[in-house]
């Protein structure tokens, strides 16, 4: 019996050195997304430090951004200020979590996802407002919308799917399209089209709270006569407070007449700096859209010549 479990042994101690010693083959592809050029050995499973990726510096920003930016949406109806704030700092962060990345050596995919899922949701989240404050101009939002998600998916999945799961969307070869190499790779040309684009949505939004040429119902405001009315404690029924709130007193009321006294000098002059870059930026949606949409067909064309040479070479045979 001991020299059955002795040779058993060393039969199990060799197969495991000879797997810990065979190298990876090139070009064999894992299961990860059905793309990964690089597939994962179970040593590196095992033996690799238990590090907890959602925990990482750069996540922990990513969630804090996520928690700013549901707390824009709860302000956004009725108190543009404080949303304005949250939002922009939410925004903001989105350069630091990346500065965060690099800095304690935290680049993660997840992290990656996350990030880019973040800007894309919150992006849409303000323009769904703006399809309510400017009814004429929602479908021109909506657009907006369509092009920024299909844009952004459809680069993701042709960059898994043609460059395997270890290629980072942001690795643009110059050779596909310089316009999107040098929106990626270059920092400061992301950052300020990103925040730009921001800016211009933020300043919309700032006006329909302040600029009766695009929101006519501020005009409609309460005379002196009806004013004192309200001090004395009469129900205006005639005012847009009023039409909107069944008490005008009420702290909702209260922030709407707040916010319809801003000025719309600055948010004007924000959106008149800001118009060309978001222009810019809906241009690359669209570049991105058709690059990556033409690098899956050229994928398609690969993969249907190879069926085809295969079915080829299995006639003569068959025959």
């Amino acid at each position: 019996m001991s020299e059955r479990r002795t040779r058993r042994q060393a039969a199990m101690e060799a197969a495991a050195a000879e797997a810990s010693e065979t190298p990876t083959k090139p070009g064999v592809r894992g299961d990860m997304n059905g793309n990964s050029d690089a597939p994962i050995s179970i040593a590196s499973r095992t033996d690799g430090p238990g590090e907890n990726i959602f925990l990482f510096w750069p996540n922990l920003i990513g969630y804090f951004r996520i928690v700013l930016a549901v707390a824009s949406l709860y302000y956004m109806p009725l108190h543009p200020r404080t949303c304005s704030l949250l939002y922009s700092i939410s925004c903001l962060l989105d350069a630091l979590d990346g500065y965060a990345a690099r800095y304690f050596s935290q680049s993660t995919r997840f992290g990656a996802v996350l990030d880019m899922v973040t800007d894309r949701c919150t992006t849409s989240c303000l323009l769904v407002f703006l399809s309510s404050a400017f009814p004429r101009w929602a479908i021109v939002f909506q657009g907006l919308i369509s092009l920024d998600f299909a844009s952004h998916y459809i680069h993701m999945y042709a960059t898994l799917a043609m460059g395997g799961s270890g290629e980072s969307h942001k690795n643009v070869d110059k050779s596909r399209s310089w316009l999107l190499n040098l929106y990626y790779t270059n920092k400061t040309v992301l950052f300020v089209t990103c925040a730009l684009n921001e800016l211009f949505f933020i300043a919309l939004y700032l006006l329909s709270f302040s600029s009766p040429l695009l929101s006519p119902q501020l005009l409609k405001t309460v005379g002196q006569s009806k004013a004192a009315a309200i001090q004395n404690g009469a129900q205006v029924n005639s005012s847009i407070i009023s039409q909107l709130f069944t008490n005008p007193y009420s702290a909702a009321a209260l922030e709407m007449a707040r916010a319809n006294k801003m000025d719309s000098t600055w948010p004007w002059i924000l959106a008149g700096i800001s118009a060309p870059v978001m222009v810019i930026k809906n241009i690359l949606n669209v570049v991105q859209l058709v690059k990556a949409s033409k690098w899956l067909a050229e994928g398609d064309v690969e993969q249907r010549r190879i069926a085809a040479l295969a079915k080829t070479r299995k006639g003569p045979k068959a025959n």
